[in-house]
Order: C-alpha cells, then sequence, then structure tokens
C-alpha cells in the first residue's frame, strides 16, 4: 500500500456551546489539514496521484466553504445577530469540532473520487484530529 499526504492550511472560527472550558467562547484557530490518499499500485508516472491533483481538489472546497468562516452548530443562539449583521458563517449539525471538520474534508476527497487514507486535522501545533472509515 502506497500512501501519499498533502497539507493544506488555513484559518476558521467557532465555539462549543456546551463545552465546560474554554472552548464555549468564540475564538479561531490556524489549522493544517494533512490529506493522505492510497493506492495498491503506482500510476504509469510511478505516483499514487499527483500532489497538484489533491490540491487542486481540497484547495476549493476548503476555500468556499471552512477557510476565514466562522463554523457553528445550527442551534447556536448566536445565529440570529449574524444574520442581522450580514455575517459569514456556516451553521452544521454537528459541533464544530476538529474531528467534524476533518470528516468533512475526507468526505469532499473521496467524492472527488479519490482514495482516501485519512485527514488530519491539526487545531494546534501539538493537537490533532483524524477522520478514516475502512477501506
Amino acid at each position: 500500500m502506497y500512501i501519499i499526504t498533502k497539507e493544506i492550511y488555513f484559518c476558521y472560527g467557532h465555539r462549543l456551546m456546551n463545552h465546560p472550558g474554554k472552548c464555549r467562547n468564540l475564538h479561531g484557530h490556524s489549522v493544517k489539514a494533512a490529506i493522505s490518499i492510497r493506492a495498491e499500485a503506482l500510476d504509469a508516472q510511478g505516483m499514487v496521484c499527483d500532489f497538484s491533483d489533491v490540491k487542486a481538489c481540497v484547495a476549493g472546497f476548503i476555500d468556499q466553504v471552512l477557510d476565514h468562516n466562522f463554523i457553528l452548530h445550527k442551534d447556536d443562539p448566536i445565529i440570529p445577530a449574524l444574520v442581522a449583521n450580514q455575517e459569514q458563517f456556516l451553521a452544521i449539525d454537528e459541533h464544530p469540532t476538529a474531528e467534524v471538520l476533518s470528516k468533512m474534508i475526507y468526505r469532499h476527497v473521496k467524492l472527488q473520487g479519490f482514495d482516501v487514507d485519512q485527514v488530519v486535522l491539526w487545531e494546534t501545533a501539538s493537537a490533532s484530529a483524524c477522520y478514516r472509515e475502512e477501506p
């Protein structure tokens, strides 16, 4: 099994409404997403796939959906204030954790036809969350 990994960097804001600590407050992260693609065999060029193909697939999604966006649970009571002030945000069905965002990226890349091994989202230099599915 061959695996390649492409890293993408972006920023987002969020809060975890029911968190007992500081994460319940509005805050942001500068993150690294590491997208790993697998293959049983290499292509004619001797690659799993071109790194630029992975970047092209995921960079547009991240830029349009996640980068510099405020990501909230759909029931967050701050949403009406954001709407009233015409602020950009993304409301999702789950709590906007690093785990959930890594799953969002994984699913997008998979839908684009890549054989995704895993997506790791580094929320800080020392803390990451990973999403993977059994092949």
